[in-house]
């Protein structure tokens, strides 16, 4: 018999990993992130769960990943390195895909569920 269990965002008994960016990425502030993971698959290539920050701007390179989040509350940018903007606010949903460069920039504080897929280089 099958023992899968489905995964219920809303329940959450797992411990959240808390962590700051690391110095070397930060471009504006120095904010908090918390980190609730509710998924990794067993080959450790999907992965998902929820994630909140405070505010700051930081740099982001996903070579080896797309990422799908929803954003639950706050808002927040991500900038191309070429700087093209795009402004994202609670209620919105939206893919970040693999080869993005660029900068995440949470302008209030922010929370997402998200689910990544790290794809093979």
């Amino acid at each position: 018999m099958n023992q899968v269990q489905v995964i219920n965002f809303k329940t959450t008994t797992e411990q959240p990993q808390v962590s700051a960016v690391a110095s070397e990425r930060r471009v504006e502030g120095a904010p908090e992130q918390v980190l609730w993971n509710k998924f990794i698959d067993s080959s450790e290539s999907l992965l998902s769960g929820t994630w909140s920050s405070d505010v700051g701007t930081w740099k982001v390179d996903y070579n080896d990943r797309n990422e799908f989040c929803y954003l639950l509350e706050g808002t927040m940018a991500l900038i191309r390195e070429d700087g093209f903007r795009t402004e994202l606010t609670a209620g919105d949903a939206f893919v970040i895909p693999a080869g993005f460069v660029g900068c995440w920039q949470v302008t209030a504080p922010m929370k997402k569920h998200y689910v990544i897929h790290k794809v093979q280089a």
